[in-house]
């Protein structure tokens, strides 16, 4: 849809925008100088530093993504209330993190999940696979997909072109990401958490007003179609289409529906196991808390506040439909190649729909701003980590010998590479994604995700898993995912009101996505099984620390020479190379670059062996105060079961 130069940006929506970004770089260059970016820990994990309020800012604004704004928004324009159940499942997984994943990769010592993976298991593979894994994800969904919704609301609010917007946004994300470090993303993050929650309850509060309340949504939504639609019912009695389904007020839905109740329940805990446990993005933030204490404390305020979704997106969404319906519910993809240029459908545009029409001048700048904030902060959150998992899990099993100053700056270079990957994917993603980016980006993770589930699940609790059993298990449910995936995309489902027969093979058709998700997760847990009982497991001197059974250990696991981390290589390599440079001058543009990106000017200092480990039982401590554990228990039973009450009140 063309933006009329009428809806275009006033003085005030300038002057909010200039004052956001003014300050959002104010935060992240401040950030950058002040945190300790010279060494891995300081640059990946914040020194382990942080409390629990930036924490939780951080998990919840790297979550909430331009893709809510698009993509959750639309889906529940198109569907009703079943894809808010995305965002509640989160509670749950969250506690879990907090009580029984981070204690194990606290306990074990790792920095980046793959690296828990080798000192799990050992050797090198599952480390270097997992890493390739998460670095596809990135690019097929997390930042590609973060980068076309966020080109898509700026094209729809600003008329910008897909590939300008992308370029600005990537231009400010960077300057403060690549240079600051973990430290300055979780800091940055905290602010555009606030700036977001603001901005969206501003649109959610208007749009409901402007229906009349959530009685008169409830009364409206159901016939909220285009005139079209109504014209076609009217003369063929066939527009089932163009209406939003029967049961849209409902969460859980019958087997044939658009989201089949057991998707929900069980396909989706494993997507959702994998995004908030497993994966480098979240994790990594927890992994960044002072103590364990602090680490469920942003679990459960992240939990609060992943309720808050519906009220944000979903009725937003929905508004937007009774609103807008001829736009919104376009059912033939001649009209909706005129509205929004996608012929399978236009219910991405709802949110920015709402932007462009409801909000006054200055409004409709903080919308903007809080659009950008949900934007960067995710993508801040994306380049930091999968600079981790390359650094960490790849480079350093090439370079072992690296320099922290290396590994920092290969870090901070691979977030660059990651933006051109990810630009290269956009006009795929735009062809492949219909007209439902919401659904595109949980398929993909269907797909490939549960898998991995299986593998850490059975690493944690069954000490008897082997290498070769989650191996091996990870191959079957590779070669199973990606069939599904490649076939689904091949045969794209007929567009509404096109006409056209649904030719997809009856495994496309006839299961859904969050339904194949189960499959895959029980094809890859009986391989692992089968081939686990017929392997030679793990010693248990090489389990201390990194399993549920034994993460209290007071031993750390006895590790081969190749299942080492690579520190000490690391630190005699600084010393090497910090001692060369005393003997040269070092230039004003060597000077200047290690003051703005935190690299030591004097060697570090020689640390005893006895050092070392009480330096280490620091950082794997994962010992709580009882007072301070104790309420963050009593609070996540509080947050479990606010979250159970409203998911049965609108099952």
């Amino acid at each position: 849809m063309a933006v009329d130069a009428s809806l275009s940006l006033e003085t005030w929506d300038i002057v909010v925008l200039v004052l956001y970004f003014v300050i959002v770089m104010a935060i992240g260059i401040i950030a950058t100088v002040r945190a300790n970016r010279g060494n891995a820990a300081g640059f990946f994990l914040a020194e382990k530093s942080m409390t629990f309020i930036p924490i939780a800012g951080s998990i919840y604004a790297s979550n909430i993504g331009a893709p809510m704004f698009v993509g959750l928004a639309g889906s529940s324009a198109a569907f009703g209330f079943a894809p808010v159940m995305f965002e509640w499942h989160a509670t749950y997984t969250l506690i879990a993190l907090g009580w029984v994943f981070a204690p194990i990769y606290i306990a074990s010592g790792s920095y980046t999940m793959p690296e828990y993976l080798q000192k799990r298991f050992g050797g090198k593979r599952l480390r270097i696979y997992y890493s390739v894994i998460q670095l596809l994800l990135s690019i097929i969904s997390g930042i590609s997909g973060e980068l076309y919704a966020g080109s898509l609301f700026m094209e729809q609010l600003l008329g910008w072109d897909i590939y300008a917007s992308t370029i600005i946004i990537l231009l400010i994300t960077a300057v403060y990401t690549i240079g600051g470090g973990l430290a300055a993303v979780i800091y940055t993050d905290t602010l555009q958490a606030v700036i977001l929650l603001i901005g969206a309850s501003t649109v959610s509060v208007i749009a409901m007003e402007k229906i009349g309340g959530y009685e008169s949504m409830v009364n409206q939504f159901l016939s909220a179609a285009s005139r079209d639609t109504y014209r076609r019912q009217s003369l063929y009695q066939n527009a089932s289409c163009g209406f939003p389904p029967a049961d849209s007020f409902h969460i859980f839905r019958s087997m044939d529906s658009n989201y089949p109740w057991p998707g929900l329940v069980f396909g989706l805990t494993l997507l959702a196991t994998y995004y908030w446990c497993t994966q480098q993005v979240i994790v990594q933030r927890n992994l960044a808390a002072k103590d364990v204490s602090h680490s469920k404390a942003a679990c459960v305020i992240a939990s609060y506040l992943k309720i808050l979704p519906f009220f944000l997106f979903v009725w937003p969404g929905m508004s937007s439909r009774i609103l807008y319906p001829d736009d919104i519910g376009c059912s033939t993809p001649a009209e909706c190649q005129r509205i929004c240029s996608n012929e399978a459908g236009c219910t991405n545009i709802a949110y920015p729909l709402l932007v462009l029409t409801l909000l006054p001048e200055g409004l409709k700048g903080l919308m903007l701003a809080a659009m950008l904030a949900a934007l960067m902060s995710t993508l801040t959150s994306q380049f930091n980590s999968t600079s981790s998992l390359f650094t960490l899990d790849i480079w350093s099993n090439f370079r072992p010998k690296a320099t922290q100053f290396e590994v920092v700056l290969v870090g901070r270079l691979w977030g660059l590479v990651m933006i051109g990957f990810s630009i290269a994917w956009l006009p795929i993603l735009g062809v492949i994604q219909g007209g439902q980016l919401w659904d595109y980006l949980q398929a993909i993770s269907s797909y490939i995700t549960p898998p991995w589930v299986v593998a850490f699940m059975l690493a944690m609790f069954w000490n008897r898993a082997s290498e070769q059993g989650i191996w091996w298990g990870l191959m079957a449910g590779f070669v199973t995912g990606m069939t599904r995936m490649i076939v689904e995309f091949s045969f794209p489902a007929p567009k509404c009101g096109s006409g056209d027969p649904d030719n997809r093979p009856a495994i496309i058709s006839k299961v859904h996505y969050l339904m194949f998700a189960i499959i895959l997760g029980t094809v890859s847990f009986i391989v692992n099984v089968c081939v686990t009982i017929i392997t030679k497991p793990r010693r248990k001197n090489q389990l201390h620390r990194v399993t549920w059974w034994t993460k209290g250990d007071k031993e750390y696991p006895d590790l081969t020479d190749d299942e080492l981390s690579s520190d000490e290589d690391s630190e005699k390599a600084d010393k090497e190379s910090l001692k060369s440079e005393t003997v040269k001058k070092l230039s004003c543009g060597r000077k200047t670059y290690n003051f703005m990106c935190g690299v030591a000017q004097e060697p570090p200092r020689h640390m005893t062996a006895e050092e070392k480990r009480l330096v280490m039982d620091k950082m794997t401590s994962i010992t709580e105060n009882p007072y301070w554990s104790r309420i963050c228990d009593y609070n996540a039973i509080i947050a479990i079961a606010l979250t159970c009450f409203i998911i049965g009140f609108y099952a």
